[in-house]
């Protein structure tokens, strides 16, 4: 079976609540990201005892920092055995190479944040930066490239653009994807589990839709069905 693509997001505040979601679900069907509320409240332990269970682990805590600080982070962050680290690509040229250096290539995979699948332009524009979304997104995406990151977290909707403009084997990870018949809840910029693999996402991060069914490994299977061939 190929590896799996989809990534469920344990946005939990309890180690057990995650614990207990996590048994529903098997490891040859999907990742697990564990964020900053969730790593706040169970720590290293809790990402050692998913790794026990077989699970690749995405550790979502978009370090931005100075250069150092981020560096340190990211070393530690390594040495947990975690399969993939983001920073936040609006940390600079300066933190991304410092990343980057922490981090030898072909060991934990390390990406960075654009822009939050929650911000749109109003947000944008309250903030200061110059530009829409889509040309925010593709200056930070050819920073991240140009500091030999392995890739970049985006909405689906630039995925397209993306890799296009990147190439293949540029790594694109997409939250806020929601089933055509789902809630989009907080996320503005989304799209469907397939429409994002088909415009070159490589790996899918899926919360309440994965999370809150009475069956998640069911909701599981049914994507991964979705989209293998895709």
């Amino acid at each position: 079976m190929n590896a799996p693509r989809i990534i469920v997001a344990l946005d939990f505040s309890r180690a057990i609540d995650a614990l207990r979601l996590v048994e529903k679900l098997d490891p040859s069907v999907c990742r697990l990201k564990v964020g900053k509320e969730l790593f706040t409240a169970a720590g290293p332990q809790l990402i050692e005892k998913l790794m026990l269970q077989g699970f690749d682990i995405f550790l979502d805590l978009k370090f931005h920092d100075i250069p150092n600080t981020v560096a340190s982070a990211c070393k530690v962050a390594s040495s947990l055995g975690v399969w993939m680290v983001n920073v936040h690509a609006l940390g600079g040229r300066k933190m991304l190479m410092a990343a980057r250096s922490a981090i030898p290539q072909g060991t934990t995979k390390l990406i960075a944040v654009t822009l939050l699948t929650s911000m749109d332009q109003d947000d944008i524009d309250d903030i200061g930066l110059q530009g829409k979304p889509q040309q925010i997104v593709e200056r930070l995406a050819r920073l991240t490239d140009s500091c030999g990151l392995d890739g970049v977290v985006c909405s689906a909707l630039e995925a397209a653009h993306l890799r296009q403009l990147l190439g293949g084997d540029f790594c694109l990870v997409t939250p806020g994807i929601r089933p055509s018949d789902g809630q989009v809840d907080d996320q503005k910029r989304i799209t469907t589990p397939q429409q994002a693999i088909l415009n070159g996402a490589n790996y899918l991060v899926i919360g309440r839709p994965i999370t809150q069914a009475q069956d998640p490994l069911l909701i599981c299977q049914q994507l991964n069905s979705e989209i293998t061939g895709l």
